[in-house]
């Protein structure tokens, strides 16, 4: 249930107050007694964040039921999931800055969920649950590889000033950490693909909007990407601007339009 105000009640309110201190408690760090509270509470905030989006989002259109997709739910699944798998791969979680900064970007997901929920409304197609299922966790996977490309430009930097490796990454391959980064774009973009291609397949209504335009120039860039990669061996810096610049586009395609139509003109978007 969501009050007039957007503040979450019942299990949901419970949810995301464990949620967030379970984030905070995340952000300790620098010894190994401390690590060994801050690392399993890290895992208990995605879980708690996760089940909170579950029960607010609602059934996914399955059984007649509703989901809320609006602007403050979708992201907030969004960083879900990209943290979700930086717990289950566990490689750079135990670097306190990297816990501490995906720490902080757990708290806002979780404050923007309860901000901004939007409205629940019943989904046309019964593939649209489907589709939207693979579509954020396009999202989530797309979002790993950037918080994984943002580690990369930072070593890489580091290396360049002579200051030696990140704190927590000493004996980590940079060849190592760009590898993870683009298995997750590869995954990232398999799943995009696969959810572009069941909307244009099971779509009843197909319009050549901003979202659609949007979508389609992101998977674009993501292919170009690919191809660059692969094709003429981009790396580095080169390589992680076509994928911020994709991540932004896409970001753009679902999340930018509802914030600028729930939060700036206060309206919703169907």
């Amino acid at each position: 249930m969501i009050l007039s105000t957007g503040v979450p009640s019942g299990w949901p309110l419970l949810l995301a107050a464990l949620a967030v201190l379970a984030y905070i408690l995340s952000m300790l760090g620098g010894s190994g007694r401390l690590d060994r509270v801050a690392l399993p509470a890290f895992v208990v905030a995605v879980a708690a964040h996760a089940a909170m989006l579950l029960s607010e989002i609602g059934s996914l259109g399955f059984h007649g039921g509703a989901a809320r997709l609006g602007f403050g739910p979708v992201l907030s699944l969004t960083v879900c999931v990209a943290l979700a798998i930086h717990a289950l791969d566990g490689r750079f979680i135990t670097v306190v800055l990297v816990r501490r900064l995906l720490a902080c970007m757990g708290v806002a997901a979780v404050a923007l969920e309860c901000l901004f929920p939007g409205e629940a409304r019943t989904l046309g197609s019964p593939w649209a649950p489907l589709h939207w299922l693979l579509g954020v966790a396009s999202y989530g996977l797309l979002g790993a590889a950037v918080l994984h490309g943002l580690l990369l430009d930072a070593a890489e930097r580091r290396l360049r000033l002579r200051r030696g490796a990140m704190p927590g990454l000493v004996g980590v391959p940079l060849l190592q950490i760009e590898r993870i980064t683009f298995r997750f774009v590869e995954a990232g973009f398999a799943v995009l693909s696969a959810a572009i291609g069941l909307g244009i397949a099971t779509s009843t209504d197909w319009r050549w909007d901003h979202k659609t335009v949007l979508s389609l120039l992101g998977w674009g860039i993501f292919a170009l990407l690919l191809v660059g990669r692969h094709g003429r061996g981009w790396r580095g810096r080169q390589a992680t601007r076509w994928l911020y610049a994709g991540a932004l586009v896409l970001l753009l395609a679902y999340v930018g339009s509802r914030f600028v139509l729930e939060v700036l003109l206060s309206r919703t978007l169907a």
